[in-house]
């Protein structure tokens, strides 16, 4: 990796952060596209190249549920749509 790479993915993240909550949220969005935007890209490049119809969401909603249970900072975490895609019951077990 050259010192140009780290430099462009380094504004793009943490740009002109000047607190410790942006360097946070940078380095979240940096990790959460390397593991999990940049895999998902790929295997949606495949289905398409495929000949598949592919359809990408990003879920950004903060559930009530959510609260008091994880910092305010946190939008959604991995798997937080499930209860809007297929409802509630679904996860209480009840289906």
């Amino acid at each position: 990796i050259t010192s140009e790479v780290v430099d462009r993915v380094y504004k793009e993240y943490m740009g002109d952060a000047e607190s410790p909550a942006q360097v946070r949220d940078g380095l979240l969005d940096a990790l959460g596209d390397l593991f999990f935007v940049i895999s998902a890209v790929e295997v949606a490049r495949h289905h398409r190249d495929a000949g598949n119809p592919v359809y990408f969401y990003e879920f950004q909603h903060r559930p009530s549920s959510m609260e008091g249970v994880v910092p305010e900072f946190v939008k959604a975490d991995h798997g937080a749509e499930i209860a809007f895609v297929f409802g509630k019951p679904f996860l209480a077990g009840d289906v």
